[in-house]
């Protein structure tokens, strides 16, 4: 019994290490996302952490309302594109170790 006990937390100590090593990849993955008219270009990296910030020139002699629409959809691009990258990399990093674990039907 505690032979498999052991293997049980063998393989989940062993994901646990491939989830944080997909976490420090994911750092190092940027993404780009943009407002409608590209006037607003935020970077962020794969674990949903905003890296940069670009404005056009233009924008500073700007509606505020507009400009402040134009942040918000340039942020949820890129928040979305890191998610999607996250989820993707998370989903390939665990599918080689779930079916080995007993019991989770996966």
């Amino acid at each position: 019994m505690f032979g498999k006990m052991g293997d049980m937390v063998g393989k989940l100590n062993e994901m646990k290490k491939q989830v944080e090593e997909t976490k420090a990849r994911l750092a190092s993955i940027t993404v780009e996302g943009s407002s409608a008219q590209g006037m607003i270009k935020v970077k962020a990296n794969g674990n949903r952490e905003i890296l940069n910030v670009e404005i056009h020139q233009e924008l500073f002699h700007a509606d505020r309302e507009e400009v402040q629409d134009m942040l918000v959809l340039a942020f949820n691009d890129a928040l979305t594109k890191a998610k999607n990258t996250e989820e993707s990399e998370m989903k390939g990093a665990a599918s080689g170790m779930l079916p080995n674990i007993p019991g989770l039907g996966l």
